[in-house]
């Protein structure tokens, strides 16, 4: 940072305190990315706002500018994200949320981003267990409001990682109570001549079939506990998914405020009226499928 003109309010501990896990050459690409900002905007000095802007591109991916969304679209991805967040929210264990958003960025219509408050080395059960409902959290909003007809495929990535965590804590973490500290699947590869390769498994057909028991056990737990949460705070749902719709993008602290029934004190994405007007809805340019894209919601567990 000492080689980029720095506006009075960019501090160094603050970016530090919000990009957990990041390394030396992260960080470098952090601030290069805020400078092409700064600069893009003719600014002479880097000022606090584009290392955020800067952050989020690192973490979240680019905005998606071209991208058109029918109203429909919108509010789905709305209440899906609003999904995510408002079970977060309920559970101790989770991370705090960095932002909300239903811009699209990268390959997701949107996403919740969540950030650890320190460098963490490794998952606990309960915060494993967080995660697997606030994964849930989408699907069952789209389920609660739109009905299971009008379910989507953006929860993909969602029930990917679902399944592959929920598996992984009985098969490689040691937690499941039924097969205990041990680790199953594991294949053991012999190598003939440099090239072919066999691989013998170590499960007999009961054990795979108590191992898919478990995980789908594990995977019911967290959804019935991800709904029995949506259900006892649907009016949260209701109002995180209106001011997602309203302001496309809300920081952790907006979204608190909102839940505490505070009004936020900024202004409506710029191209808000325009949209209106039209019967598509074109990206704004303010503020981890549908159908055969390909795209799909995010909670980015990640996050």
């Amino acid at each position: 940072m000492r080689k980029v003109p720095l506006g009075p309010d960019v501090e160094a501990r603050t970016i530090a305190r919000g990009t957990p896990g990041f390394s030396g050459a992260d960080l470098a690409n952090l601030v290069n990315e805020a400078a092409l900002l700064a600069a893009r905007k003719g600014k002479r000095v880097v000022f606090m706002n584009e290392f955020e802007e800067a952050k989020d591109k690192v973490m979240m991916g680019s905005e998606r500018r071209s991208m058109v969304m029918t109203d429909e679209e919108k509010k789905l991805t709305a209440y899906h994200e609003a999904g995510h967040a408002v079970v977060a929210l309920h559970c101790p264990d989770s991370d705090p949320i960095h932002k909300a958003t239903i811009i699209p960025r990268g390959r997701a219509l949107g996403m919740v981003m969540r950030l650890p408050e320190g460098d963490r080395i490794s998952l606990s059960k309960a915060k494993i267990y967080a995660d697997l409902r606030v994964a849930c959290g989408g699907r069952i909003a789209e389920d609660m409001i739109f009905g299971e007809e009008k379910i989507t495929t953006g929860a993909s990535s969602d029930i990917k990682m679902v399944s592959d965590m929920a598996r992984r804590m009985v098969t490689e973490w040691g937690m499941s109570e039924k097969l205990g500290f041990l680790a199953y699947g594991a294949d053991q590869q012999e190598v003939f001549l440099g090239h072919s390769v066999t691989q013998t498994k170590n499960l007999s057909d009961a054990t795979a079939k108590s191992i898919d028991e478990e995980t789908r056990r594990i995977i019911d737990d967290a959804y019935r506990d991800a709904s029995k949460i949506l259900s006892d705070n649907k009016n949260e749902l209701e109002t995180l998914a209106r001011g997602l719709l309203e302001y496309e993008t809300l920081s952790g602290d907006e979204i608190q405020s909102l839940i505490n029934g505070d009004s936020l004190s900024r202004n409506k994405p710029a191209d808000e009226n325009a949209r209106a007007e039209k019967g598509r809805s074109s990206v704004p340019t303010g503020g981890q499928d549908i159908g055969g894209s390909d795209l799909e919601p995010d909670p980015q567990l990640g996050d």
